[in-house]
């Protein structure tokens, strides 16, 4: 009998692609993972794994098993989650991770919710950039998470993992000075709004997608303020500018949005920053809408998702999406 501690390990394997991957991620050691996928091999009697170079890859018979793998543990998932509806609904320990921006603007009236409805529910969020949640979620050290990606820079999902659509925003051009055409934009709220309470006009996002690059593109010789490297919203902001033809000269490197435009405010660049992150500008900065969407999901592992603690955040979450972005209403359920 194939035991599914091990298969998990050696579908790790195949994703992280090295034995000191998998045990750095599983808080094992190098040595503890190779007997483990030792003793998969000599239960499965076949070879499984064949050395390359300094390191190890999976043979046919293993790449075949790891689909297996993502089956069984996928049932497994969908078992739990019909036992604990059986056993009381939600109610235990749920280990949430969010982005800042979401987990400052939706996650918290979501655990008002939770709170009311499900007193026995007891959340655990942690701040987790979404390059990080798949191998958190595959690992056991989340339940759920909110991921995000961008219409430039897709993400699909990793094995193992299933989500649903939460909201889509949009993104903005941050800076201190007036725009080159002399438009000015102030003051955005998440729903779209200016401090006049005006519905923006669309004038930035109308005609074809070039036309809001090339508006970009004027300021290829401004400083920029960006995240730290390895981050989606970094990744996006470089990919928007190369589109717009041109490398960003990177000055400053901030990772929270309120700072970020705080940097701007005080003339020290300019940022692209999501609708979530524009909520609330300080004096002096303008917000030029972009071709440009950010799609937040749920993520959990696959199987999870009729789990009842699961299923009672996501309809938490669909509810406590601000008005004015795109997204999914909650109805009926957990």
């Amino acid at each position: 009998m194939l035991d599914v501690r091990r298969l998990r390990l050696l579908r790790e394997l195949a994703l992280r692609g090295t034995i000191a991957a998998v045990a750095e991620a599983l808080s094992f050691t190098p040595s503890a993972v190779s007997q483990q996928l030792a003793t998969l091999e000599r239960e499965a009697g076949v070879a499984l794994l064949e050395r390359s170079g300094r390191g190890v890859r999976l043979t046919p018979a293993g790449e075949n098993l790891v689909r297996h793998a993502e089956a069984v543990l996928e049932r497994l998932e969908q078992a739990a989650a019909e036992l604990a509806e059986a056993r009381h609904g939600p109610a235990g320990p749920l280990r949430i991770g969010a982005f800042p921006t979401a987990s400052r603007a939706i996650v918290p009236e979501a655990l008002v919710r939770l709170a009311v409805r499900h007193p026995a529910l007891e959340p655990m969020v942690s701040e987790t950039d979404p390059a990080a949640v798949a191998h958190a979620l595959r690992a056991g050290d989340l339940d759920v998470a909110l991921i995000h990606d961008y219409d430039l820079v897709p993400s699909p999902l990793e094995p193992g993992l299933a989500a649903e659509e939460l909201c889509e925003e949009e993104m903005y051009l941050a800076s201190a000075a007036p725009r080159p055409d002399g438009q000015e934009r102030q003051g955005v709220r998440p729903g779209g709004l200016d401090r006049q309470g005006e519905r923006l006009d669309g004038n930035d996002r109308q005609g074809p997608r070039l036309d809001g690059l090339e508006v970009l593109a004027r300021w290829r010789d401004a400083p920029w303020i960006m995240p730290g490297p390895d981050t989606l919203c970094r990744a996006v902001t470089e990919q928007v500018c190369r589109a717009a033809g041109f490398v960003p000269r990177v000055r400053h490197q901030v990772d929270e949005f309120a700072t970020v435009l705080a940097f701007v405010s005080a003339g020290q660049g300019v940022a692209v920053v999501p609708q979530l992150g524009a909520a609330d500008p300080p004096p002096g900065v303008r917000l030029t809408a972009l071709p440009v969407i950010r799609r937040t999901r749920i993520a959990f592992r696959s199987g999870a998702g009729p789990h009842p603690a699961v299923a009672a955040l996501t309809r938490a979450l669909r509810e406590s999406v601000p008005e004015g972005l795109g997204g999914r209403s909650g109805s009926g359920g957990a």
